[in-house]
Formats: C-alpha cells, structure tokens, sequence
C-alpha cells in the first residue's frame, strides 16, 4: 500500500466515494455530484500547500492508477478552538483488506515522526463498526458520542482521540 496526495485527476474516486448511497449511508446519504470537481480541485491545492494531509490510497504500487479510497488529516476550528481531525473512506470491492487500518497507521506514525498535528481527533459515525475498530484498535481512546456537521448534515459520532506520540502501538 502506498498514499500519494490527490490530485485534480481523482474526481471519479471522489463521485464514487462521496455520491454513492453505500459508501454514504452511514454520513447522512450521497452528496450531489455538482460540487464535486471544484471539492477535489480545493483538495488538491490544500495537498500541494501541505496545510492538511490529503492522501489517496494505492492498494499496489504496481498499479498506481488503481485507488481504494482516501485518508485525511487536517485542522478546524470547533466550538472548542482549534481541532485535527483524520477521517477516511474506503471503496467496498476493497473493504475488508486492513487498507483503512494501514492509511490511518502511516498518517498517524507521519503526524507523530514529524511532531505535527497534536491530538488527533475522529469521529466516525456511532453505527460504523470497522471505522470505530480501526480507531479502538489504533490506540484512540473513546471520549464519548457527540453530533457532528458533515456536509451540511448533523451526524451522530462517537468522538475518538489519540495522541500519535504516546498513545499509537507499535507495528510489530
């Protein structure tokens, strides 16, 4: 597996990770496809700009043009101040592989290598069980539930937290 920066060529991954009713059932249902470019053109430049961490996962470094998904980091603001947050998505013909596990491990081990980022915060949706493992199994403690904007929608999380320094099991 191999995570490369988006680029303004992933628009077809990001309309069938963000406009298809499965891969959005647990986020409020899929978001029109007018947007979309212009989301993956603000992505890419964001990527380029190094101000969040934008990362399209690449199964098979063998075949670069084939990708499962993406994983994010980047800072907010929140009604407590300033937040990191990780988020990820993986296509269902490659769910089940531990690729979610792997991207997630390689941004947190890059956040904590780099001394970037500070607490990493995720908040996958309550009903989502490989994304709440992916978290329990990394090292993020469980905070509790909280209502979450996404994309125009309140969605009710579970509020994950991990300091990459500290808190991140070894690979081994």
């Amino acid at each position: 597996m191999r995570l490369r920066d988006v680029t303004e060529d992933d628009v077809e991954t990001y309309v069938r990770m963000r406009c298809d009713p499965v891969m959005m059932a647990g986020l409020g249902g899929p978001l029109p496809r007018d947007g979309i470019a212009d989301k993956v053109r603000r992505d890419a430049a964001e990527a380029a700009a190094d101000t969040s961490w934008i990362k399209m996962i690449v199964p098979d470094p063998d075949t670069p043009e084939v990708v499962a998904g993406s994983v994010t980091l980047w800072s907010h603001d929140d009604a407590d101040g300033p937040v990191s947050e990780i988020g990820w998505m993986v296509l269902p013909e490659f769910q089940g592989r531990g690729l979610g596990k792997r991207a997630v491990r390689t941004l947190l081990e890059r956040a904590r290598d780099e001394d970037r980022w500070g607490d990493i915060h995720a908040f996958p949706a309550t009903a989502n069980g490989p994304s709440n493992g992916i978290c329990r199994s990394l090292g993020f403690r469980l905070l509790g539930e909280r209502d979450v904007d996404f994309a125009d929608r309140v969605l009710r999380s579970n509020h994950w937290v991990i300091d990459p320094a500290t808190d991140l099991p070894s690979s081994r």
